[in-house]
């Protein structure tokens, strides 16, 4: 870890929880690594973030929690209400929606949302009728109902507010009534490059519902031809291990799924694809589609979300309206005619994205 100078403020940032390596926990990573500041989170997964390229940054356990939901989540959010370092440092970041708890205790601070919690506002309904059992609807709406008590209540601690797009930023002042800052995640762009427009398509998500990973396997079975490379952590809890036994059974001979890959392979991954394809539901920003295009490669994504505010319709991608396998295949069909037409316009779009611009607007709001 790099020696701080004397005139540096000293700052920690929270995070919900590091066993599962996403684009929240990349965010939250390259701010411990560019501000120098120390890292606190439970379930912390020190070789897989090592292989994730952050070696040098000062990770604090602050202890191991349950893999499975709602219990996961409740003492994530009781251990981050409990804790406090008031006196140890000059700033805190929250980076995570259970651990805004750690506001209470710890300011001055800023929380930078990547979304309000999804499951008890926006996507509650989705997750009711979707995700949630019939017969466990009713205490999930009594657990629902008690967590918007404590995000609300939890808010007012919080002084400073960031986010990762304007879809966020819109879910904060409907849900919360709090206003915030736009600043987009960021892409390290000089660790990516173009190789070629190989023979598969690249996907890198989460393996979770909302996500829609099924229409990617039912487009794919449509074109047996074309080859889908699937990169998908997942939690280990019960409901996502449901739905990647789902993703097992429905999966076409033509994609293959990757459950975990390191930073270098995953590099060579998108440099080498033909195209990337995104699906998730209302993406809240959505850093993978940046990543392919850092490395030359167009994005098929829906016409929703975060994906409205990083991919240009017709230069970097194609989005799709109401996506369904029918319209994906159809897009793929377009776009793998000629996708190098695209390479430069996709480079010069990730640019707009890079670390730089983004530490340069966080250390402005700090010092704000």
């Amino acid at each position: 870890m790099k020696k701080k100078n004397k005139n540096q403020k000293r700052i920690a940032i929270f995070h919900n929880y590091m066993d599962n390596i996403g684009g929240a926990e990349i965010v939250g990573l390259t701010l411990a690594k560019e501000l120098k500041a120390d890292f606190y989170s439970t379930n912390i997964d020190r070789e897989k973030i090592k292989k994730m390229g952050f070696s040098n940054i000062n990770l604090i356990s602050i202890g191991k929690i349950p893999i499975n939901a709602p219990l996961r989540q409740q003492l994530a959010l009781l251990r981050f209400r409990m804790f406090d370092l008031k006196k140890k440092y000059d700033f805190y970041i929250i980076d995570g929606d259970w651990a805004m708890s750690g506001a209470v205790n710890n300011r001055p601070n800023l929380w930078f949302v990547h979304s309000p919690i999804r499951e008890i506002w926006d996507a509650y309904d989705y997750v009711r009728n979707k995700v949630v059992p019939w017969f466990a609807r009713w205490p999930f709406d009594i657990w629902v109902y008690f967590n918007r008590y404590l995000n609300k209540k939890y808010i007012k601690s919080v002084e400073k507010i960031a986010c990762n797009s304007i879809n966020t930023q819109n879910r904060i002042r409907k849900f919360l009534n709090r206003e915030a800052v736009v600043i987009n995640p960021p892409i390290e762009t000089s660790n990516f490059d173009y190789k070629k427009n190989g023979d598969f398509w690249l996907s890198v998500n989460r393996l979770f519902a909302a996500k829609r990973i099924d229409i990617q396997m039912k487009a794919f079975e449509k074109l047996p031809n074309e080859k889908l490379v699937i990169v998908g952590s997942y939690e280990r809890s019960k409901h996502f291990r449901q739905y990647l036994r789902y993703l097992k059974r429905i999966k076409p001979k033509n994609v293959k799924i990757l459950s975990w890959v390191d930073s270098k392979k995953l590099r060579e991954l998108y440099s080498n694809c033909r195209g990337f394809i995104a699906t998730s539901m209302d993406e809240d920003f959505g850093m993978a589609p940046v990543e392919a295009m850092a490395s030359g490669k167009p994005v098929i994504a829906p016409n929703e979300g975060g994906y409205k505010e990083t991919i240009i319709a017709g230069k970097t991608g194609i989005l799709i309206d109401n996506i369904n396998e029918d319209k994906l295949a159809e897009a793929i069909k377009i776009l793998g005619k000629n996708p190098e037409k695209y390479k430069n316009a996709c480079l010069k779009q990730a640019k707009n994205f890079d670390t730089k611009v983004f530490i340069k607007k966080i250390r402005k709001l700090i010092d704000k």
